[in-house]
């Protein structure tokens, strides 16, 4: 009986006192996942794969929140890299899939203070804009991205696309890569955007 009594006892110390403890441990657990998923910045909201004359472009638009935390760090002269990757593959039932194509391009952000301009390098070329909002809208979208030659796809075969887009923090300095980990502000990462192709015959002039 005393036994008893004193199981009974903790069972309700712990319904009294343990499931609010449980309860407010969930809720940072939510709290935390969602400061997760806001700290990504980025998010894939459509990607193609389209067959032109000489192979196979991406076009892609993607929504892209930049911090102020980011911008001030450029405006101090720390350039950002931003970098699109794309993945096709093939799957294969006798064995893991086929990786057909594995490509990347990378966007270069600096400021010029004597011009009071950003520059957004990439591809060996550069372009010019006025503010941190044209910076954005200009990472935001992937028009006719080459990524495949003509003739490396199989007419009518299904392949596996994949898109994502992030900031490369690894090319950040030393103590900007520690202040990467502490703060959700430097978070800007893409989920896989994936999606399901067939290869056309090929475009004839």
């Amino acid at each position: 009986m005393q036994l008893t009594a004193l199981r009974l006892g903790v069972s309700l110390r712990f319904l009294r006192w343990g499931w609010p403890l449980v309860a407010c441990a969930c809720v940072a657990l939510l709290l935390s996942a969602n400061a997760l998923a806001e700290g990504k910045g980025a998010t894939i909201t459509s990607a193609k794969l389209e067959s032109t004359e000489d192979g196979y472009e991406v076009d892609a638009d993607i929504q892209l929140a930049l911090s102020a935390t980011l911008q001030e760090a450029v405006r101090k002269g720390v350039p950002l890299y931003f970098v699109v990757e794309f993945e096709l593959q093939r799957g294969r039932w006798y064995w893991l899939d086929q990786t057909v194509i594995a490509a990347s391009r990378e966007r270069r952000i600096s400021y010029a203070p004597l011009t009071d301009q950003y520059r957004i390098s990439f591809s060996g070329s550069s372009q010019n804009v006025t503010s941190f909002e044209d910076v954005r809208r200009a990472l935001s979208r992937v028009r006719s991205w080459a990524v495949i030659e003509k003739g490396k796809l199989k007419s009518g075969e299904k392949y596996d696309a994949a898109l994502r887009f992030r900031l490369d923090t690894s090319q950040l300095p030393k103590p900007f890569q520690l202040n990467v980990i502490a703060s959700n502000e430097w978070s800007v990462t893409s989920d896989w955007y994936r999606w399901t192709f067939t290869a056309p015959g090929e475009v004839r002039p």
